[in-house]
């Protein structure tokens, strides 16, 4: 099935028009009509091949995997979704299912690592997977989601990774009612952050290095914003938190954060700093504080999230752009000028 998208054909090339072929449904696919698409800040690396020795960049490369759409096509044999529902793909679209990983529904951790929505390898065709720069996707139902018809699709779009990114840790390490949840920069992660830790009933405090983003910390949720470059509003929290969601992809001051642990409490990590972070082993040691890391989550926990965030109210605050202007985004996202995330109107590929 031809279908229309955009793509990077080299690792410093503009994304432009491309045209890629879906396979038809399998007994147990459906296919979606894609109505929107999310820009997560992977997308940006991974069309640069700036993960080259994690993940190189295999050229074409359409991103995408903040998916949400309408069924148009079901194999003969699915059930969870029928012609005209509204449905969502996320970061995964397979993995082994077998191994103790899958079989937890932790998808995200395969031990023989999951199918990526793109720039994975495509167990069908045997290339790559093409993501949701495109007007259409065919994906098995195992790894299709549901999404609710009384929700803004543009704004639920980056739930599928800044949403679940963030969803996930607060849920495995129990955030809840009483305790006090710090969250580390206000961006695409950070702000759902926030909203995700405040309907969870935790005291939320945000910290940011911009002064400018207090007052829009507490439209989103938090009880209380810190500006991180003042020692003294950091002194004032020190060993006080019972959980810290860091969100910061840059280089900053792990320790900085550690610090404000108390005792037997959890740092988690979910932004992806290019350098290793240096981490003062008596700041773990003495308080027995955890520094720990989390990645998205498997499907069940994400319809759980979308589901979730449906109840609640919580959608993502986004920016919705043509397809054309995708190179402009991703040069905006560099410069951190979008609150607080993209999401492609993919009308504008017809």
């Amino acid at each position: 099935m031809s279908t229309k998208a955009f793509a990077a054909q080299t690792a410093k090339s503009p994304l432009g028009p491309f045209s890629l072929t879906r396979r038809e449904p399998l007994p147990t696919d459906v296919q979606i009509e894609i109505l929107y698409c999310g820009v997560c800040h992977s997308d940006l690396h991974q069309a640069r091949n700036e993960w080259s020795e994690f993940a190189p960049t295999a050229y074409p490369c359409v991103p995408g995997h903040e998916i949400v759409g309408r069924v148009t096509k079901v194999g003969k044999d699915v059930k969870k979704l029928k012609v005209g529902d509204r449905a969502a793909v996320g970061c995964m679209v397979d993995s082994c299912r077998t191994c103790p990983s899958c079989t937890r529904g932790l998808e995200q951790y395969c031990q023989h690592f999951p199918t990526l929505t793109y720039n994975g390898n495509d167990k069908h065709s045997g290339g790559v997977t093409y993501g949701g720069y495109s007007d259409s996707i065919v994906v098995d139902e195992a790894f299709t989601l549901k999404v609710s018809d009384k929700v803004d699709l543009a704004a639920t779009a980056p739930l599928l990774c800044a949403g679940i990114t963030t969803y996930s840790p607060l849920r495995h390490w129990k955030v809840g009612p009483g305790q006090k949840v710090g969250i580390v920069g206000l961006g695409g992660l950070g702000h759902m952050g926030v909203k995700l830790a405040h309907a969870f009933g935790a005291r939320v405090v945000l910290f940011t290095t911009s002064p400018g983003k207090i007052e829009d910390g507490k439209r989103l949720g938090a009880h209380e914003v810190v500006v991180s470059k003042n020692a003294d509003e950091m002194k004032g929290h020190a060993s006080s938190f019972d959980f810290i969601l860091d969100c910061v992809s840059a280089d900053h001051d792990i320790n900085a954060y550690l610090s404000l642990l108390k005792l037997d409490g959890t740092l988690t990590l979910v932004g992806a700093p290019e350098k290793p972070l240096p981490v003062a082993a008596f700041n773990l040691i003495m308080p027995r504080r955890q520094f720990a890391g989390s990645a998205i989550g498997g499907i069940a926990e994400t319809q759980e999230m979308l589901d979730f965030c449906a109840e609640h109210g919580i959608t993502s605050d986004v920016e919705v752009i043509p397809i054309q202007k995708i190179n402009e985004a991703y040069d905006r996202l560099l410069k951190g000028d979008v609150k607080y995330r993209f999401v492609i109107d993919m009308a504008s590929l017809k």
